[in-house]
């Protein structure tokens, strides 16, 4: 009896895929383009003609993938129809700030992932830089870095100054090692669609990550709801290739309709067995209100959503929903594709709505209106990226919200003796136990542990000469004005009050 030999899979290295997440000021893209400025020469730069969602590098012979679109918003909702998106996390903080909200949301993203993340400090190269205090705080939302103990790495970096850059990559390439990335390439082609749009001179174009097998030029591939006959295959400058390997980012043209961001695409034999495979029924949507928090003491926001296909405006309902609505609320009063007309432009002008619209049209009769609109009461925004989209509905969300005052205290004074005083006004000399006291600060007067007036500064001396600032220390005479009489052993508090606007 002959004994047949079976062939063992030979599964691939692959590089890895990173993706950036972190709040919004803190510097992601400035940071993506720091690394492609530094890895990839000015010439080839010029190659690059427009946005496409993801770059390749190459350092020490080994590739990196970047994925340079997804909030995490975006990359929660990939990640909630199951597409594994990335291989790597890094988390982008501005190390002269603090840890806000975004960031924790960011972080909450990529441990639902269960990816490994890696911490980058931003914008080191600025005076009040403070990677102690940021890794501090990091620490109290479980977010240990090895410096402190944990397991985490971190690395510093100036995305401006452009140093660390080549720290950062040694350690992406060491995390990627320990992970040892590999796929099978002796299977039908399988990816991800990152980014998609309608050009009006190439039909359809797809941004996507191979994840397994060998995409080529002329392959039968499809989507649950878009099926191509690949008509060209080209690497993230825009050159025209035979062939895609797993973790490359490629711009795939063939599309017969455009694919919805975070869908999997798959090759197929045949179109016939591509068509079988998709979902060719589009579910019906019902149009009418569907609120995504019911809260009646929260800020609202009206919106109707209009897009280019359901699965464009499936992924856009799953990523409004992962924003924060703790505080305000979005509620969406029409849902459905299709150009912008006029019945969506007479329900936003009675329900106070935005009108946002991705990848559609407006009507001219809508354009009409909006000419004659001299209140400019009708809001219409359209977009054709989708994380660009996410981002405004989150600014808009925050307007909703009112200012904030922030009191911070500064300084503080003991009084040690009352000079003077007539009507509202007082001059009193101590000593400053804390911080600094300057001209026109706001003060609180504390007597036995008790507030009992308010004033402010109006003039600081130092041995009888007017000073600008004063610091801990030092001996002060405060020419004060304010609605109570001072009285020596009294406690003067300084502080500022700072307008902040609303976050989610």
């Amino acid at each position: 009896m002959v004994k047949k030999e079976i062939k063992k899979k030979e599964l691939l290295s692959r590089p890895p895929v990173v993706v950036v997440l972190g709040h919004v000021d803190h510097g992601k893209s400035s940071l993506l383009e720091a690394i492609r400025d530094f890895k990839i020469t000015s010439k080839e730069s010029g190659g690059i003609t427009q946005h496409i969602g993801a770059y390749e590098i190459e350092e020490k012979g080994k590739k990196i993938t970047f994925i340079d679109t997804p909030g995490h918003e975006a990359f929660s909702a990939m990640r909630a129809r199951g597409a594994e998106v990335a291989d790597i996390a890094l988390l982008v903080v501005d190390a002269a700030q603090s840890v806000q909200p975004q960031t924790k949301e960011a972080i909450m993203a990529i441990k639902r992932a269960e990816i490994p993340m890696i911490v980058v400090l931003n914008k080191i190269d600025l005076p009040t830089a403070n990677p102690t205090k940021i890794k501090g705080e990091l620490s109290k939302v479980d977010v240990v870095v090895e410096s402190f103990g944990g397991t985490i790495p971190s690395v510093e970096v100036s995305a401006k100054e452009k140093t660390g850059i080549e720290e950062l990559i040694d350690i992406i390439l060491l995390v990627a090692d320990m992970q040892e990335l590999k796929s099978d390439v002796d299977v039908p082609a399988e990816g991800l669609i990152i980014e998609s749009y309608m050009d009006v001179a190439r039909g359809p174009v797809a941004t996507a990550i191979v994840q397994k097998g060998v995409l080529k030029s002329k392959a039968i591939i499809a989507t649950d709801l878009a099926m191509a006959k690949v008509k060209a295959v080209k690497d993230f400058m825009g050159k025209e290739i035979l062939e895609a390997f797993p973790s490359q980012p490629v711009i795939i043209l063939g599309f017969e309709k455009v694919p919805a961001v975070g869908e999997k695409f798959k090759s197929y034999a045949t179109a016939e067995e591509a068509m079988k495979e998709m979902k060719r029924e589009i579910p019906k949507r019902e149009v009418g209100s569907t609120v995504l928090d019911s809260d009646p003491t929260k800020k609202v926001l009206n919106i109707i959503l209009k897009g280019d296909v359901f699965g464009s405006i499936e992924a856009i309902e799953g990523m409004l929903k992962n924003l924060p609505q703790d505080k305000a609320i979005i509620r969406i009063l029409k849902s459905e594709v299709g150009e912008i007309n006029e019945t969506d432009a007479k329900l936003a002008e009675m329900s106070k709505a935005i009108i946002i619209g991705f990848r559609v049209k407006i009507s001219p009769l809508v354009v009409q209106f909006m000419r004659n609109d001299l209140d400019k009461k009708l809001r219409i925004k359209t977009f054709e990226i989708i994380y660009e989209l996410i981002q405004d509905v989150r600014n808009s969300l925050e307007k909703t919200l009112e200012a904030e005052t922030i009191r911070k205290d500064v300084g503080k004074l003991r009084t040690i003796l009352v000079f003077w005083g007539e009507k509202s006004r007082q001059i009193v000399g101590g000593k400053i136990t804390e911080g600094e006291l300057k001209k026109g600060l706001k003060l609180e007067i504390m007597r036995d542990d008790k507030k009992v007036g308010s004033g402010r500064i109006i003039n600081l001396q130092r041995d009888k000469k007017d000073i600008d600032k004063l610091t801990k220390g030092d001996e002060a005479g405060i020419l004060f004005e304010g609605n109570v009489k001072i009285e020596k052993g009294d406690i003067i508090v300084a502080y500022v009050e700072e307008r902040r606007k609303g976050e989610l």
